[in-house]
């Protein structure tokens, strides 16, 4: 069993930068791999950015790539999204998820770990 909790939206104007964290806590943290989804109104989750457990390998969604990174830092069982040059497109709640295993994980249905979410939204 794994809890994660998402920290660090909020509201900013285009152009704003926002680094969201995810605490996460339980039997254990290793080798756990972490992703960042976000989900609008009306919209389906969708896939942000995912790392492995020893962050040498990260994937980020095409919509984001260059604004939006992903790092972790494992003694503090922590997750990051870095997000510069927001924009309002990027208005959602963002959740982290986890889950164990050794591949990058890009699906919904591939995390069984999520947590409760954090809004951000950006304004024009």
């Amino acid at each position: 069993q794994v809890q994660l909790v998402e920290s660090g939206g909020g509201l900013v104007q285009a152009g704003a930068s926002l680094r969201l964290s995810c605490a996460a806590s339980g039997r254990t943290f290793r080798n756990y791999a972490m992703g960042w989804f976000r989900q609008a109104p009306g919209k389906e989750r969708e896939f942000v950015a995912a790392i492995t457990w020893s962050g040498g390998i990260t994937r980020i969604t095409d919509s984001v790539k260059g604004r939006f990174t992903i790092s972790r830092d494992n003694a503090k069982n922590t997750v990051y999204l870095q997000m510069n040059n927001l924009k309002p497109e990027d208005t959602a709640v963002y959740y982290c998820a986890a889950d164990y295993g050794s591949s990058l994980y890009v699906s919904v249905a591939e995390y069984r770990y999520w947590g409760q979410g954090t809004q951000v939204t950006v304004s024009s």
